[in-house]
Parts: C-alpha cells; structure tokens; sequence
C-alpha cells in the first residue's frame, strides 16, 4: 500500500503554498494527498456564516479551511487523488500521528497567527523535530507563479488553469552529507524531477590549530578539506547510476552553507537524528538552521538510532 503525502492546511498563505507543493509532489509520487485541518488552530472570522448556517462556528470555519484547500489542490493538480479530514486536536499532535502512517508530511513555515513568514512556526518546527517520517517545511517561492494574490483567494474562485506538467520546482536537489537517510531521500527526490544532486559537504578549521603554528598556518587546512573529501567519497559510493551527482566541498558552517546552496535550489535536505526514548526538540543546529533561513522548501529526514 501507497502511503499519502499528507499536508497541514490551516487556511493561511503558507499552508495554501504548502498544499501546492504537496499536490504537485504527490502526483510526482503517484501517491494521494490528504489534506489534514487540526480544528484547534486559530480561529479566524466565519461566526456570521455560521449563524446564517445554524452551525458552529468552529465547525464551519474548518469545513471552509478544508473545502478551499481541496479546490486549490485540484485546480493545481487535477489528476490528484484527495482525502481530507477535520481532526477537534490540537496541530501538532494530529500532524506527528500522521506521520505514522504517511510517506511524507508537508507544512508551511507558519500559521494564521504568524508574524513574520522569515521565521518559522512552533508546529512547523515541532513536527520537523518529532515527525516519523521525512517531514517538508515549503519556504522560498518553489515555483508558485499564482503569487500572493492566489494565497488569498479562494481556492475555487475563477477559471480553472492547468498545471499538469508542473514538478515541484526544476531546481536541483542540494543534500548535506553525513547521514545516509537524507542521501538515499535525495537520490529519490532528484530521479523524480530528472534534475541533478548537489552533494555539500562543509568543513573548517579550528582556530587553535591554524593560529598554534603561523608558518604552517595552510597545512591544518589542507588536511581538513582532504578529510572533508574523503568523507564525501564515502558517503557516494554506490550512488545510482541514472541521478547525475554533483560534489561540493565548501569551507565554512555547515548550515551557512547550505542556506547560501539553496537560493538557486528546487529542494534542500538536511537530515535528524532521532532517539525513541527521548522527548525534547530531535533537530541539531545544522538542520534548525536551514529550517528558519532557507530560500527553497526543506526536507528534514529523521535517521533513527537505537
């Protein structure tokens, strides 16, 4: 059994964005989206409506949440398989048990209560450092010709316009090297685009050691940037033959790094260690970085450990 891409809808521009990416990303898969409203999200104006229903209000809101999102996603994708569900929980809770049972998660970088898109959300962030399954933030602008007019629209309004031929973004896939879920993730993601990877690995010198020796000040840098090498060898062997691979080995923080990667990129993949016994936020700096800072959408892919 096909798991879904299941994507957080809470009627806000970076959820309808989100549910673009989603729908788009779930074609690609040949997979269905489901699109999930957590009922205690905020609420928003919709009491008139509801009085003219006989209904609760909450009721109502989250049916129009949902109703507009699913109008979205067909007129973005028509030949999209969907499933919605109104869920009386609270986001995160709902989103992590989702997780669970879905091929890929998909939230927007914050909710109807943000402030500043530039930063992200506490349930994007919470799903990211908890979600069994990889898990994608969408930031940056991923292809969305429809612009902010078409984030507050409603989803069925207008003429219908096709968007049949459109993958998510055309950009290439940039991967930070270290663990092996986000390469495996990456090679995946890129086969379905038919765009290229850009394997990134940084690296940098401790101060103590290019300051101990001042005439040898190169050599301790030579030998961490031939480490960093051969640690990016490693991690590629036996890369598939059919995703074109490219590899870069770039001085400096890692998540500067990839945040400067990604401002050209289609897709950017970080990857999280995760402990099953342990509660608090499961993302490292690198990962957290990227996620507040990136210009392209952000695929955080858990890699477990006993």
């Amino acid at each position: 059994m096909d798991l879904p891409v299941v994507v957080g809808v809470d009627g806000s521009g970076p959820s309808l964005r989100a549910v673009d990416w989603a729908a788009d990303e779930a074609v690609l898969r040949g997979v269905a989206l489901r699109l999930v409203y957590a009922s205690l999200w905020e609420r928003y104006e919709g009491d008139r409506l509801a009085e003219d229903l006989g209904e609760p209000a909450e009721r109502v809101r989250a049916q129009d949440v949902v109703e507009s999102a699913a109008r979205r996603a067909r007129r973005r994708r028509a030949d999209v398989k969907l499933s919605t569900d109104i869920v009386p929980e609270e986001p995160e809770y709902v989103l992590l048990r989702e997780s669970r049972s879905a091929s890929l998660l998909v939230t927007g970088t914050r909710g109807r209560s943000g402030v500043a898109e530039a930063l992200l959300g506490s349930v994007s962030l919470t799903v990211a450092g908890h979600a069994h399954c990889p898990t994608v933030v969408v930031r940056g602008s991923h292809d969305n010709r429809g612009g902010a007019r078409d984030d507050h629209a409603r989803a069925g309004d207008g003429p219908a316009r096709s968007r049949e031929s459109r993958a998510p973004s055309s950009g290439r896939v940039v991967v930070g090297v270290g663990e092996k879920a986000p390469l495996r993730f990456a090679f995946e993601e890129a086969r379905r685009r038919g765009v290229p990877v850009e394997a990134v690995r940084a690296w940098r010198c401790p101060a103590r050691e290019s300051t101990d020796h001042p005439r040898q000040t190169g050599e301790p840098a030579r030998l961490h940037e031939q480490q960093a090498v051969q640690a990016l060898e490693e991690a590629l062997q036996g890369a598939p033959a059919d995703v074109e691979v490219h590899r870069r080995v770039v001085e400096g923080h890692a998540r500067t790094v990839l945040v400067d990667a990604s401002r050209d990129a289609g897709l950017l993949i970080v990857g999280a260690r995760r402990r099953p016994r342990h509660f608090g936020l499961q993302l490292g700096r690198v990962a957290h970085g990227v996620l507040h800072h990136s210009a392209c959408p952000v695929a955080v892919v858990p890699e477990w450990n006993d």
